[in-house]
């Protein structure tokens, strides 16, 4: 996003509208073919505005937010807010959907937060910079992730993850196409003589980093829980801090032991109940042949 807004001496390029404009109208575009095969498998209206929902909600939305939030926010900062996902997921799909959360798992959200929160503390190069509005626009932002997630897990079960991405990109493509116009993006591109390097970079985040990103992330919602992968959300500041070393940001010890803190959250919200439940069969079979 930066990247595509800003030169390496922070020349303006695009302006945050702009870069989500073209990032979703190049995704929607890649989409295109996938969504016309899978566009016949609608079986009723109500999916049709629930896949529109999810693609306004999970993708449209949030990429104004994120490229908004970026004006202001350094990108390793916004990758750690992003990680209120989680959060936000499990209280959606207790509340909404009913869904059922054990203790352990409420333990491992609260780990996890506990070293996101570490973490952004941790460090002068990861601080925010902007105002209120910059972060809040990230929050609301992951507030979107997460009902989009509900809802595909709790209402999508019929379709496949290459369909409901597809499909839900296509739903988004005509809105995307007026907004490139209404930001006046061809201006830009036309005048601006280092539109085709911001291109360049925005082109790999709409691509790759949006419809190959969402495409394995609905697949992940296919064959997991919501909260399983909403909780990958978590391991966005590890990336993000890590990146930040090609670009000679120094990592300290304290943010080594944040994103260990961060992992072990991870670690008891996704594997920690499967071990503790394999545990309790493997007890439940030992004492059966004792009986016998």
């Amino acid at each position: 996003m930066k990247k595509g807004m800003f030169t390496s001496d922070h020349k303006t390029i695009f302006s945050d509208a702009q870069v989500a404009s073209i990032r979703m109208l190049l995704a929607a575009l890649v989409m295109v073919p996938f969504a016309i095969k899978g566009i016949r498998r609608i079986k009723t209206g109500t999916d049709f505005i629930i896949l529109a929902v999810v693609g306004l909600v999970g993708n449209f939305i949030p990429a104004y937010l994120f490229t908004y939030a970026e004006t202001g926010v350094s990108s390793g900062y916004a990758g750690m807010l992003n990680s209120f996902t989680p959060i936000f997921a499990i209280l959606i799909g207790f509340v909404v959907f009913k869904n059922k959360l054990s203790r352990v798992q409420v333990i491992g959200v609260v780990i996890g937060t506990v070293g996101i929160i570490l973490l952004a503390v941790s460090g002068n190069d990861l601080s925010s910079t902007g105002s209120w509005s910059h972060i809040l626009a990230i929050i609301l932002a992951t507030f979107c992730y997460a009902i989009s997630l509900n809802i595909i897990k709790n209402t999508l079960r019929g379709y496949k993850s290459i369909e409901i991405t597809s499909i839900s990109f296509l739903l988004v493509l005509l809105p995307s196409i007026i907004a490139v116009f209404s930001t006046d993006t061809i201006t830009t591109i036309q005048t601006n003589e280092f539109a085709l390097e911001g291109l360049f970079y925005i082109a790999i985040l709409g691509i790759v980093g949006t419809a190959f990103a969402v495409l394995m992330l609905n697949k992940l919602i296919s064959i997991s829980s919501v909260l399983f992968t909403s909780s990958v959300t978590y391991l966005i500041p590890i990336v993000a801090v890590l990146i930040g070393i090609a670009f000679n940001e120094i990592i300290s010890l304290f943010q080594i032991i944040s994103m260990l803190v961060l992992l072990s959250g991870v670690f008891v919200v996704n594997f920690l109940p499967r071990l503790m439940k394999k545990a309790g069969k493997g007890k439940h079979k030992i004492s059966n042949n004792l009986i016998d």
